[in-house]
């Protein structure tokens, strides 16, 4: 028992990624607008997640290398480098989004004006990143109490507001009748499978527990499975709940326009009473705060591997909070500009997640446990997957 909890940890650094700022904002829209229906796509996305963040994991344990680093060992120079040059801008994206998250987190829960909040949310990020340096192991307990508090806080609401169980079991069989639908179920997708985490979890297996032979590795990966399961299972329960919650609280309701969060969180004041909608901010804010500390870190990861230079990550920090403060001082719509980040995030992520597979299913790189053929099959096809719908999206775009 206690071997299992010293493994657990890095899954739950990843899956903060997976319960960011931009999935309040696509599952608010999602259930707001088209009720119960995109839940089947939450569930889609929290399954791909698993498989592909496990694949990562296996990487870092078995190579000791971080999945940028082995793709500037392996693969040619130029390519590497494109690879690194999408990443940064799959990075600013997800950057946008969670620190408006956080920003807005701050704003309704205590009225802070947007760029102040912005600011604030800098000083809490740096705080955080601060543990990362002083050892992984508090880096991560914080992270995960962020975690277990947007959970507290999603649980909360489904108790409080209680979703249709009917309505919800209807909702996970697939089918999509709309561009709409289409839009923001690729946010789904781009807000739960996130490019730069893919990157991060390697690097976070990278060295954790030295292994000595191939035995000694099956039984690292055996907990690293039960800690995927654990951390992105959590995740998805907070997923299926926010959207579920957006459904039954706005749509059955005839509050189908409710678009952003702040719209959101005073429906819920009004609907459901000020605990319902503290819980909504605290949440919120906790998830923009952890996710903005791990995007910096996988930044960091991204930079180190690609292209082997390092910048101190403070300094990544400021550079990388500068077009959300920029967002904040334009007073653009946040929702909108962290439904669309999501969208963006979509279209990185084969570009992490194609040369994961074609790695882990090397035997010279990962030996005995290089994947087995079925499992390269669905990594694949989840790749193909994902960027089907972002080349329907576009085409539905140019048409329209």
């Amino acid at each position: 028992m206690r071997a299992t909890l010293t493994m657990l940890g890095p899954a739950f650094v990843a899956s903060v990624a997976y319960v960011d700022p931009g999935n309040f904002a696509t599952n608010v829209q999602g259930g707001a607008r088209f009720g119960y229906a995109l839940l089947w796509v939450v569930l889609m996305a929290n399954l791909m997640a698993m498989l592909i963040q496990y694949l990562s994991a296996k990487l870092g344990i078995v190579t000791e290398r971080s999945l940028p680093e082995l793709c500037r060992e392996l693969f040619p120079r130029w390519l590497s480098w494109g690879l690194w040059l999408q990443a940064e801008l799959m990075a600013m994206a997800t950057d946008i989004a969670e620190f408006l998250g956080a920003a807005l987190g701050l704003n309704l829960l205590f009225g802070v004006p947007l760029f102040t909040a912005g600011l604030m949310t800098g000083a809490i990020a740096f705080g955080l990143l601060e543990l990362q340096r002083r050892g992984f192991r508090n880096f991560e307990l914080a992270i995960t109490a962020l975690l277990g508090i947007v959970f507290a806080g999603f649980f909360y609401e489904t108790l409080k507001i209680g979703p249709s169980v009917h309505e919800s079991l209807r909702g996970l069989i697939p089918g999509l009748s709309s561009t709409t639908e289409l839009y923001l179920g690729v946010g789904i997708v781009g807000a739960t499978v996130m490019p730069h985490v893919i990157y991060l979890h390697s690097a976070l297996m990278k060295g954790r527990m030295h292994t000595r032979d191939d035995a000694e590795r099956k039984r690292v990966l055996r907990f690293e499975r039960i800690d995927v399961l654990i951390a992105l299972g959590l995740a998805g329960l907070i997923n299926l709940a926010m959207l579920a919650v957006a459904a039954k609280l706005f749509h059955t309701t005839g509050l189908s326009g409710v678009s952003t969060i702040q719209g959101a969180h005073a429906q819920l004041g009004r609907l459901v009473g000020g605990g319902a909608a503290i819980a909504f901010a605290v949440a919120l804010l906790s998830s923009g705060a952890s996710s903005s500390s791990v995007g910096t870190f996988a930044g960091q990861v991204v930079m180190a591997g690609f292209i082997n230079v390092r910048i101190p990550i403070l300094l990544r920090r400021a550079v990388t909070m500068t077009p959300a403060l920029v967002i904040l001082a334009l007073g653009l719509n946040p929702t909108s500009a962290l439904v669309l980040s999501q969208v963006v995030l979509s279209f990185g992520i084969p570009f992490a997640l194609i040369p994961l597979v074609i790695l882990t299913a090397r035997r010279t790189v990962m030996g005995a446990h290089a994947n087995h053929r079925l499992t390269s099959l669905l990594a694949y096809g989840v790749a193909a997957m994902i960027t089907a719908m972002n080349v329907f999206l576009i085409a539905q775009q140019l048409m329209g």
